[in-house]
């Protein structure tokens, strides 16, 4: 499995991306699930993957070959939006390729693509690229795309992420959904693989791999798990009495009433079976003859 985080800000862009792909009980595999794709001074892509390995990397390697789909390619095109049609279209063609093989021996069809950059003179974008070749992009109001198992770390993004967070903010709230992803998943492993875009800078200037001896990363597992605990001490437990309102957990809903409980509160009648009576059979009378002299 994986998880994979894109950010996509007012002063840039954050990717961030572990690097297990299965994890058995005596076999546990890491490959890198970001790559990038650069052209100097010109544009600057950086994609994420999840799903089957084998379909991802037979993706990347197409575009990495900047093989021709529909004329273009990742070097050619001259938005990002079409980058990611050209993504889309390399989905397809392995699609085409190799679905009935999968098919016939009982694998989905399993590919989702976090894709995002810039190129000169337009804005940094990011999308979201399915198993089927289409996509959505990232707005203002939603500002990230998660792919893997993303439930873990969503809570902390949505209660902090917003379109004008600055780029260090946001560094560090990404790390901290990872952690606790890393926490509560055992199919997500280090080391994990973090990138910080500036906005026009079409360079990567902050790129870093991570495992478990990182001093920021091991601060912030530390910390988290602190703090957490002592934010969840520090809020006061229920009153059930109602002598502190503040507190009440006892006060009526606005909206339904109580849950009704059922009782029956008639006696149940004892049922006594129906005894049976048995009738013994009279012995029968010996007959006695007498004989003839």
């Amino acid at each position: 499995m994986t998880y994979c985080v894109g950010l996509c800000l007012k002063d840039g862009l954050v990717f961030l991306s572990d690097t297990r792909t299965n994890a058995g009980v005596d076999q546990i595999g890491t490959f890198r699930k970001m790559s990038l794709f650069q052209k100097d001074k010109d544009r600057f892509f950086t994609l994420m993957s999840a799903g089957n390995l084998a379909i991802t990397q037979a993706v990347k390697e197409i575009l990495l070959q900047g093989q021709l789909l529909n004329g273009k390619n990742l070097w050619n095109v001259e938005s990002t939006h079409d980058a990611a049609v050209v993504i889309g279209d390399a989905i397809k063609q392995v699609y085409d390729r190799d679905h009935k093989a999968l098919e016939k021996a009982g694998i989905d069809f399993n590919c989702n693509l976090i894709f995002g950059g810039q190129i000169k003179g337009e804005r940094p974008r990011l999308f979201n690229i399915y198993s089927a070749g289409n996509f959505i992009e990232a707005t203002p109001e939603t500002c990230y795309f998660q792919i893997g198992e993303s439930k873990y770390g969503k809570p902390i993004l949505d209660r902090v992420i917003s379109f004008d967070t600055p780029l260090n903010l946001a560094t560090k709230c990404a790390l901290i959904s990872m952690d606790s992803t890393l926490n509560s998943n055992i199919s997500v492993g280090l080391p994990l693989d973090l990138l910080v875009y500036e906005k026009n800078s079409l360079q990567a200037s902050k790129l870093v791999t991570m495992d478990e001896s990182n001093p920021y990363f091991q601060m912030i597992h530390q910390l988290w798990g602190e703090k957490l605990r002592s934010a969840f001490n520090s809020i006061a437990e229920p009153s059930w009495s109602g002598a502190t309102p503040s507190r009440s957990i006892a006060s009526p809903a606005k909206k339904m009433g109580a849950v009704p409980i059922h009782r029956n509160s008639k006696a149940v009648k004892k049922v006594v079976a129906p005894v049976k009576t048995v009738v013994k059979a009279s012995p029968k009378k010996k007959v006695v003859t007498k004989s003839k002299r």
